[in-house]
């Protein structure tokens, strides 16, 4: 005997414990929009294939929420946690097997994530979508009799969200790709995972993108590397010192995020990490050798070699960008996250480097607003718990979390709830923020890229980071990615943002505002908001309500 339940997107169901959310029937969604919700399905005595039927006059497609492993679900947890302890979590969005079918367990409930998406010219009104489940026996015949339904409304109203203007950033680690799938850098299988994972990012309101000229030199360990992935192809004469550059990938890539629906680029970080005190692995042709590294940990950031080499590189590198119309829409790094006690030694590097990029924006995650204010950085990443001293300072400010945000402020960990990572949006208007960092969209190696690792085993970078930093994507069969509950779950906050600022052209912001706070006791914050899932989906709905209004 089958039970069926149905429940909206920001539930997390765990397969050692019962379900006690709260269940739906429908929801609104404006045209153009994507929306979610789940079916939870549990066995009475025997494990049991059912088949998966779908029908509605909407595009619907069904996945299953697969637990995946977590041993670090947290550091330093405030008391906003699902959980804290190690298990199984659920997080992974896989297919169907054999497209339709699904595995229902007996004593625990399995979800069925069911993603429907609005056509943009799509009439107002409501849409039921259906799901039959048809049994299948173990000598896999199906048994055409229907023996439960699950039904679920979409009400869609007449208007369409804009598009959107916040710039979202997460860093691209196309030298995973190499390593999970076991390809050569850039070569044609390469190019194709490629672009099926930048796809995928700009389905989801990615639309800034990582450009590795040369390998990134990011999260690695003093004197390690990770997988060479360079676009740039470099010679070097040591007769004459004098460097040529083949920038035909680099063509190709900008074209390809373009195609994808990419808005921006960032050059890969000019230095290394946390200091600017290193060079990043480059690799060259010299004479007539293979490509051998000419720059890594072995090079100062302050060598001369070096800096002859950018003043070379970078007036072409910006030329090749204003040929392929790109320049306008990029920014250059120098080293992530540099501290204060490093504010002359970087200060050191923008005055080498700033002079080359021709006006062109710098860009850093850093939380010390002494780099802002001395002009050494045009446009800072702080933290979001520790964004204070920037708001109102800074314009077209952004913010970012990571390993380091669990007190308070919203993230995307595996053990949080979902309205934690979902909050951003409002949060991000609340802030009137341009843009938002993330670190990991497809970082699959450990801490310090020690090694590289299966991600459907290792969510936590060999227990460094809590479950679910390091990448929202998981790598699935054929170089096609597989997305993860928190990268739909941001994306619908993304859609929030969008539906506010709708609404702040209808209204105005301060009335916008006064809708967002009604009935608080303060306002919303990066750090105070409330812990409820009711009001955020309420909030959305008094918007939706709002806009239907015309």
């Amino acid at each position: 005997m089958i039970e069926i339940k149905i429940t909206g997107s920001l539930e997390k169901v765990f397969p050692d414990e019962e379900f006690h959310g709260a269940e739906f029937s429908g929801t609104v969604a404006a045209r153009g929009e994507r929306c979610s919700f789940q079916v939870l399905l549990r066995e009475s005595e025997a494990a049991c294939f059912y088949r998966v039927a779908v029908s509605s006059r909407l595009n619907a497609r069904v996945r299953v929420v697969e637990a995946v492993p977590v041993r670090l679900p947290a550091n330093c947890p405030d008391g906003d946690f699902l959980r804290t302890t190690p298990g199984l979590y659920p997080d992974l969005l896989d297919e169907l097997l054999c497209h339709d079918r699904v595995r229902v367990l007996p004593r625990q409930w399995r979800a069925l994530w069911v993603t429907v998406i609005v056509d943009e010219e799509c009439p107002a009104g409501e849409y039921p979508v259906e799901l039959e489940f048809s049994r299948i026996d173990w000598n896999d015949n199906w048994l055409p009799e229907v023996v439960g339904r699950a039904v679920f409304r979409v009400n869609v109203l007449p208007f369409t969200l804009p598009e959107q203007q916040l710039l979202r950033y997460e860093w691209f680690s196309p030298d995973s790709l190499v390593n999970y799938y076991r390809v050569t850098s850039w070569s044609g299988e390469h190019w194709r995972i490629v672009e099926n994972f930048i796809r995928n990012a700009a389905m989801h309101g990615i639309n800034v993108l990582y450009t590795p000229l040369w390998t990134p030199p990011l999260d690695t360990a003093v004197g390690g590397e990770r997988t060479t992935c360079q676009l740039l192809e470099i010679c070097f004469d040591p007769a004459s010192k004098h460097y040529t550059f083949d920038f035909s990938r680099l063509r190709r890539f900008l074209a390809l995020g373009r195609a994808c629906g990419m808005k921006k680029f960032v050059m890969s970080h000019l230095f290394t990490q946390w200091g600017a005190k290193f060079t990043p692995k480059i690799v060259a042709r010299v004479g007539n050798l293979p490509e051998q590294k000419i720059f890594g940990w072995h090079v100062s950031a302050d060598d001369p070699e070096y800096a002859a080499f950018l003043r070379t590189l970078i007036p072409q590198l910006i030329t090749v960008l204003r040929e392929e119309e790109v320049a306008d829409d990029c920014f250059f790094s120098l080293s992530d996250e540099p501290q204060l006690e490093q504010l002359e030694e970087y200060r050191r590097r923008v005055e080498l480097v700033e002079p080359l990029l021709e006006g062109i924006p710098t860009i850093e995650a850093l939380s010390n607003f002494d780099f802002y204010e001395t002009g050494l950085v045009k446009c800072p990443v702080p933290a979001n718990n520790h964004i204070a001293p920037f708001v109102g300072r800074v314009p077209e400010l952004w913010t970012y979390y990571c390993c380091g945000q669990e007190q308070k402020v919203p993230n995307r960990f595996m053990a949080m709830p979902s309205r934690r990572n979902r909050i951003m949006g409002v949060l991000a208007f609340v802030y009137d923020l341009a843009g938002f960092l993330q670190w990991g969209f497809n970082f699959y190696y450990t801490q310090h890229s020690m090694r590289a690792i299966d991600p459907f085993a290792v969510t936590d970078g060999g227990m460094a980071f809590p479950a679910g930093d390091p990448f929202l994507v998981y790598p699935g069969t054929d170089g096609e990615p597989l997305d993860s509950i928190r990268h739909e779950v941001f994306f619908e906050g993304l859609q929030d943002l969008r539906a506010l600022r709708l609404l702040e052209k209808r209204i105005g912001r301060a009335a916008v505002l006064e809708l967002i706070n009604a009935g608080l006791e303060q306002p919303v914050s990066m750090e105070e908001y409330p812990r409820s899932d009711a009001w955020l989906l309420g909030l959305r709905n008094r918007v939706y309500a709002k806009l239907a209004e015309g």
